[in-house]
C-alpha cells in the first residue's frame, strides 16, 4: 500500500476498497470455477448428443495464457441482473410493493439511458443487501436458479454468447465480470457454460448473509482489480487476453487487456473505442437497447413506463 501514499486519505481509502473487492471477487471466482468445471465434466460424460455451438463472428486463436472477460449487464444480457433478481425476490415476497417501485424506476432509467448510473446501481445493491440480510446463502442460490429461468434466460444476447463460445472453443477460459452478486453471476456463468464469474462479494458468517459487503461493489476500478488479481492467480498474460463491455465505467478493465471490445456501447465508450481503434459490436435492434425489461408485476410496468416518458420529455425540453 506504500505506492498509494501520494493519494489523499479519501482516495487512498477508495482505492484500498477497490483492491479488497477485486481480490475477494478473484478468490470467490476461482473457488466456484472448480465446481463449475466438475459439473461440466459430469454433464459431458452423460450427454450423447451435444448441440452445435453458435457460429462465432470471427475466429479466436487458442492460447493457454489468454482468457476472455465479459461484463454482464447489457453486454451478455439485456438489462441489469440485479433488477431481474429483485423482481424475482418480490414475487417470493422478500420485500414490499414500494421497494419494487424503486426497482422499476431504476430499471426504467437503465432502459432510457442505456448506461449504468452509479447512484442508481448503488441504491439497488443497498436495497438487495438489506433484503437478503439474515437469509442463508444456499437459499438464495436455489432461488437464483429459479429467477434465471423466469427472467434472465431469454434476455441473453445471442451475438455476445457466440463471442464467448468462440473463446471456449479455442480452449480459453471465459469469465463474467459484474457488479451483480457473485452467487447470481456464478449461476449465469454455469448456465452459459462459462468458466466462472467475478462478482460483488456479500459477507456471510456460517452461511448466513450479514448485510455487508467485502470491500465495495465490483464496479469501475474494482473490476480492473479483480481481473488483475485473477490473471495473476491463473498465470494469464493480460496483453493476450480480451475483455468485452458496453459501459464507459469499464474502461479501466478494458484498458488492462490487449484485445478490448465495445459491445452495445454507451456514447462515452463508443467515442473512446473509436479514438483508440477498439473493435465494436452492437446487437441491439434499436438505438437504445430495445427489449430491456422493466418489472411489470403488480401494475408497476405502467409506473416505470410513465417515469421513463417523463424523463424523456424533460430531456426534450432541455
Amino acid at each position: 500500500m506504500a505506492a498509494l501514499g501520494w493519494l489523499t486519505p479519501r482516495r487512498r481509502s477508495a482505492t484500498a476498497r477497490s483492491v479488497l473487492a477485486g481480490e475477494a471477487a478473484a478468490e470467490a471466482a476461482r473457488k466456484t470455477s472448480l465446481q463449475l468445471e466438475r459439473e461440466r465434466e459430469e454433464e459431458a460424460a452423460a450427454t450423447t448428443e451435444a448441440e452445435a455451438p453458435p457460429e462465432p463472428e470471427f475466429p479466436v486463436a487458442g492460447d493457454v495464457r489468454a482468457a476472455a472477460f465479459f461484463d454482464l449487464d447489457n453486454t451478455v444480457m439485456q438489462g441489469a441482473a440485479i433488477f431481474h433478481f429483485g423482481r424475482g425476490l418480490y414475487k417470493r415476497k422478500f420485500f414490499q410493493r414500494r421497494e419494487l417501485a424503486r426497482f422499476a424506476w431504476q430499471q426504467a432509467w437503465f432502459r432510457l439511458a442505456g448506461v449504468e448510473d452509479p447512484e442508481h446501481m448503488q441504491d439497488a445493491r443497498d436495497s438487495a443487501l438489506s433484503i437478503v440480510k439474515g437469509h442463508r446463502v444456499s437459499e438464495l442460490m436455489t432461488i437464483g436458479e429459479e429467477i434465471y429461468d423466469e427472467y434472465m434466460a431469454d434476455r441473453i444476447w445471442p451475438g455476445t454468447r457466440g463471442l464467448a463460445q468462440a473463446h471456449l472453443d479455442a480452449g480459453q477460459k471465459v469469465w463474467l465480470v459484474t457488479a451483480a452478486p457473485v452467487e447470481t453471476a456464478t449461476i449465469i456463468a454455469r448456465r452459459l457454460g462459462l468458466t466462472g464469474a467475478l462478482g460483488t462479494v456479500a459477507e456471510s458468517v456460517d452461511g448466513v448473509y450479514t448485510g455487508k459487503l467485502v470491500g465495495e461493489p465490483l464496479h469501475g476500478p474494482a473490476k480492473a482489480e479483480a481481473v488483475r488479481a485473477l490473471a495473476a492467480a491463473e498465470g494469464l498474460d493480460l496483453a493476450r487476453c480480451a475483455a468485452y463491455s458496453d459501459s464507459h465505467n469499464d474502461i479501466p478493465m478494458l484498458s488492462l487487456v490487449g484485445h478490448p471490445y465495445a459491445i452495445n456501447p454507451d456514447t462515452k465508450l463508443r467515442r473512446h473505442a473509436k479514438d483508440l481503434d477498439w473493435r465494436l459490436r452492437d446487437y441491439r435492434t434499436g438505438r437504445k437497447a430495445a427489449k430491456v425489461g422493466i418489472p411489470a408485476a403488480a401494475g408497476l410496468g405502467a409506473l416505470a413506463g410513465g417515469t421513463a416518458a417523463a424523463v424523456a420529455l424533460h430531456r426534450r425540453r432541455h
